[in-house]
Parts: structure tokens; sequence; C-alpha cells
């Protein structure tokens, strides 16, 4: 493929980003740490889930950047389970674990421009702030409502643009497209 076929593709592909907040865990011990915390009975059956969900809405990810808390390591590898014909790209990120807006848009801006849908598994109140700082024009008007007030646990928002490389994507670079949880 020449360069400018290269480029060409790079610019008009519909880019995916699926945030994703990890499946329920178990409170807090007395002995361990917020970050040691596992999957609860409930979370795990969430977890896998969602990597049916994710399969069923043809959102099987290129990449997955994933938080290096317990929760969400053990959300990752249950969902993967259930992926069908997952290859994909797994980074286990510590600047995922506490978050900010900007720390995952500079991890999205890094991402690829090849790269055609990437899973970012992180934490509330970060997911759902992602997702409503990213929706712009065309976005569906329920999951907006739903991440501007947050999202349970397993709970993944889809955000789409054929405009922007991941390197441009910003506030109100992408259309928020649907919000889904498994039952």
């Amino acid at each position: 493929m020449n360069a400018a076929k290269h480029e060409d593709h790079a610019t008009t592909a519909v880019r995916r980003l699926v945030l994703l907040r990890h499946a329920k865990a178990e409170p807090v011990r007395d002995t361990g740490t917020d970050a040691e915390r596992p999957l609860a009975l409930k979370g795990r059956r969430q977890a896998s889930g969602v990597g049916m969900a994710l399969t069923a809405a043809g959102l099987v990810p290129d990449l997955a950047l994933v938080s290096s808390a317990l929760r969400t390591r053990q959300t990752w590898d249950l969902a993967r389970a259930h992926l069908d014909g997952v290859d994909a790209v797994v980074e286990v990120r510590d600047e995922l674990y506490e978050a900010s807006v900007g720390d995952v848009l500079d991890l999205v801006r890094a991402v690829d421009p090849d790269v055609g849908t990437v899973l970012v598994l992180g934490h509330e109140p970060t997911m759902a702030a992602t997702a409503a700082y990213l929706a712009g024009p065309g976005s569906d008007d329920a999951a907006l409502a739903q991440v501007r007030v947050g999202v349970p646990t397993a709970t993944y928002s889809v955000l789409e643009s054929a405009e922007h490389p991941w390197s441009e994507w910003g506030k109100g670079a992408a259309r928020l497209v649907h919000v889904g949880r498994p039952s």
C-alpha cells in the first residue's frame, strides 16, 4: 500500500472507542487496598456478560488499555474469554487507576492511526466523564443523559468518529452511539 493510500485510509476509517467501567468488586477489606479489591461473584458474571455483549455488538477491540487495579484486570480476563476472535493487544496501565479525563485522552491520542477499535477499561467517575466530554453532535440523547450522571458497574459507552484520527480526539469530537450493560 502506498503512503497516500495508507494516509487516506487512516483519516477516513471509523474509529470506535469503548469506555468500560469494571464489573462489581468486593468492598475494601481491613488488610487490603482499593487497588487490590477482587471482583465479587456478581462482578464475575457481569464481566463474562460484557464479553458476550461486545461480541454481539461487533465491538471486539484491536487494543485494550486496562487499569492495573485487580478488579479491572479480572474484568478484562473474564470478558476476553467471551470475545469471539479477539486478538487484541493488551496494555495494563498504572495511570488508568486514578486517571482523569485528560489522562484517558492522552492515552487515546497516542493510539496508532491504523487501530480501529480501542477499549479502555477503568473506573468511575472517569469512564462516564470521558464519554460525556467526547460526545459531540449526533450523539444518542439517552446515552448522553446516562453518562452525564455516571454509569453502573460493567457498563460500556461506545463512541465513534470517522472525521478525526485518534490524535485529534477531544471535546465533542465523536458521536456517543450507545451505552450498554449485560443483563
